[in-house]
């Protein structure tokens, strides 16, 4: 636990005026608690015992003002430290994706989606709890369990040891189920990422599911995953709420040895009835707190296993380096030198020595799987070569700032990427929107045409994935978003492939259009695509050979 909480420290700063007032509240509703069990002994001994009148107005009146204390400070501490977990909640989950996003294409290749939701929903959400609203109770219940405690031995330091013998008898027991837990606490964890997986997979791939009308085999194996999960995680019950019982029993036999031997000394006179009153309602009071705290304990763990899965991506660091330098001068060349590259194991481009130059078009060709994809993402980093070597203008790709050299490249993928957003933001993606450019853009792009009819015009909503648009529609709007970015490098992957014959010669004439100082690299299997390019260059089997 001291790791948990030394890993979440820098979060508090900025924060530490509120930790300050938080603390201070806690220490105000504490000492208000333990005044109302240390007035029970003047309100019997000297009200009901003397039957001192003039204390009747003024102890009645005390207990009402420590009540409402305690009310006021518990609820101030509770809500500060609230707002104080939510933000550092907040900093984490940004800080999260943001480390996510700059890490490798191959950890998102070899990690789940739904694992990496998993990671930044449940798991972050199990520390939520941990800090806006344990750690809070941790903090008021410990200030007032010693606050109690205090009140306990001070009325009574040998009834105290009895009644406090609870606290070394319980260590055993619950570092038990505290180590159970923490295995329990991991496989809910691990079960919980399978099924925001296997949801995240379904919802992605529900046309096919239609298709091929596995909606009852898709439905049985969800089934199957929440059956395991409900199956752990009563485990993680049946062992979270052992404590409870636990220090129940231990409690109820510290209580009975206590009301037998302080009931003894009040008859033998050794301690007067206010005093074993107010100890009693002090030492009643304060196995309240105490059990909160070793409940905060074992709730800490499932907080604690999910602290250290979080640290598992922040440990992640990529492995692909940024450069140092600008890619600020006008491109002439690209060029591939003996460049081989591997997945894993796997082989896919082998001694692939070609250039790329300024003014022209090069058509890349083969059949899928040869490499042609693998060929461009060396070129925007998104891995790095195994041997040989990629240069711009001669210098070398990986001296380039990474931002940088993406900046001057526009891409058109075969699998096209539509946002949850209006039709401009999505031509605009990653740049200030600039209404007329998008226009001009959808219009080159063959595309403004259904644009225009739309209600909203620029402004429609599209749905995720683009699902309230047409195959070729969608290819548009990715045309568009690259003739927008109007970069110097522009690759078209399969860009015209669901397109209409009409579309794509216009498409073809608006790419000839552009041409004049760009690099165009054309991933084509049509001979109309093709017939644009002044040079091809056909892959197979990972190696180039003569067109």
């Amino acid at each position: 636990m001291k790791e948990f909480f030394k890993n979440f420290m820098p979060y508090i700063r900025g924060h530490y005026p509120l930790f300050i007032l938080a603390v201070l509240s806690g220490i105000f509703a504490a000492l208000c608690t333990a005044g109302v069990t240390y007035l029970v002994k003047p309100m019997l001994d000297e009200v009901f015992v003397d039957k001192d009148v003039s204390k009747l107005a003024l102890i009645p009146f005390l207990l009402m003002l420590a009540y409402i204390g305690k009310a006021i400070g518990s609820y101030a501490q509770s809500y500060i430290m609230s707002y104080v977990g939510e933000d550092i909640v907040r900093q984490i989950r940004d800080k999260m994706l943001s480390h996510m996003l700059f890490l490798d294409l191959s950890f998102f290749n070899k990690n789940r989606n739904g694992e990496l939701i998993a990671r930044i929903t449940n798991d972050i959400g199990l520390i939520r709890s941990a800090v806006s609203s344990t750690f809070t109770e941790f903090v008021r219940e410990g200030i007032t369990a010693i606050a109690l405690i205090g009140v306990v031995i001070y009325q009574s330091p040998k009834l105290a040891l009895i009644g406090l013998v609870i606290l070394p008898l319980s260590i055993l027991p619950i570092s038990l189920i505290i180590r159970r837990l923490k295995k329990v606490s991991k496989k809910a964890q691990e079960k919980n990422a399978d099924i925001t997986s296997n949801l995240n997979e379904i919802f992605n791939n529900v046309e096919m599911i239609k298709v091929n009308s596995a909606e009852e085999l898709e439905s049985q194996k969800f089934k199957n995953e929440n059956q395991e999960f409900f199956k752990i995680n009563m485990k993680n019950t049946l062992v979270g709420t052992m404590d409870t019982p636990v220090m129940e029993i231990l409690g109820a036999l510290a209580i009975g040895a206590v009301l037998y031997i302080g009931g003894k000394s009040v008859i033998d006179g050794t301690l007067t009835v206010g005093e074993f009153f107010s100890f009693n309602t002090a030492l009643f009071m304060a196995y309240t707190p105490i059990k909160r705290l070793l409940n905060c304990v074992v709730r800490m763990q499932s907080a604690i296993v999910a602290n250290k899965r979080i640290l598992e991506i922040f440990s992640q660091h990529s492995q692909i380096t940024d450069g140092e330098r600008e890619l600020s001068e006008e491109i002439k060349e690209i060029a591939f030198s003996n460049v081989s590259f591997k997945y894993d194991e796997e082989e896919v481009l082998s001694h692939i020595s070609c250039e790329f130059k300024k003014d022209s078009i090069t058509a890349l060709v083969g059949k899928s799987g040869s490499g042609k994809s693998t060929l461009i993402a060396l070129l925007l980093r998104l891995y790095d070569v195994n041997n040989g070597e990629i240069s711009i203008n001669s210098t070398p790709l990986k001296d380039y700032k990474i931002k940088s050299l993406r900046s001057r490249i526009s891409v058109v993928n075969q699998r096209i990427f539509i946002l949850n957003d209006s039709i401009a933001k999505n031509v605009a993606y990653g740049s200030e929107v600039d209404s007329k450019r998008v226009e001009w853009a959808l219009k080159q792009a063959m595309a403004w045409e259904f644009v225009e009819s739309l209600s909203e015009g620029i402004e429609t909503r599209l749905d995720e994935f683009g699902t309230n648009l047409s195959g070729g529609q969608r290819q548009r709007i990715a045309i568009a978003r690259a003739l927008y970015k109007d970069s110097q490098i522009l690759i078209l992957d399969e860009a015209t492939s669901a397109l209409d014959e009409k579309t794509e010669e216009a498409i073809k004439h608006t790419i000839d259009l552009i041409r004049k100082d760009k690099i165009i690299i054309l991933i084509a299997h049509r001979p109309s695509t093709i017939e644009l390019a002044d040079q091809i260059l056909r892959i197979e089997n990972g190696k180039l050979t003569n067109a």
